[in-house]
């Protein structure tokens, strides 16, 4: 039926947003401790987040659905090391761990989500258009 193919794009769309708005605030975190460097010599700084996401099928409507899986560490990437002699967290060398966060990464995930996030704001607004145009036709 047409009405249930609109509303369920309106549905998939408005998932998709919700996890594209999880993403970005997932990289405004990384952002956001780029510089936090650790503490003491033996911690380990902040740990950049990465995030997962799945296809769920919503068995009442019939629809694959995305959602978030997981938000984890990313374990991929080693900390690097900074000549901070004055700073608390510097080893008998003077080097600090820093988080291991490149804005360049983060910069372009966040250009990634915000075009994902618009192309699904799109399709809620196509799927809108298309409602109120079938309800003006059967006026």
């Amino acid at each position: 039926m047409a009405d249930d193919s609109i509303f369920g794009a309106m549905t998939t769309s408005a998932y998709g947003m919700r996890a594209q708005g999880e993403r970005t605030r997932v990289i405004a975190e990384n952002i956001a401790n780029a510089d936090t460097a650790a503490g003491t010599p033996n911690e380990e700084p902040y740990s950049r987040k990465v995030i997962t996401f799945k296809n769920e099928m919503d068995r009442q409507h019939g629809q694959r659905l995305v959602k978030v899986a997981d938000i984890s560490d990313d374990k991929k990437k080693d900390f690097p090391l900074k000549y901070m002699p004055d700073h608390p967290g510097a080893n008998a060398e003077g080097y600090v761990k820093m988080p291991n966060v490149s804005m360049l990464i983060e910069m372009t995930d966040m250009r990634e989500a915000q075009r994902s996030y618009e192309a699904n704001l799109g399709m809620i607004e196509q799927s809108r258009s298309m409602a109120l145009r079938t309800i003006d036709m059967l006026r």
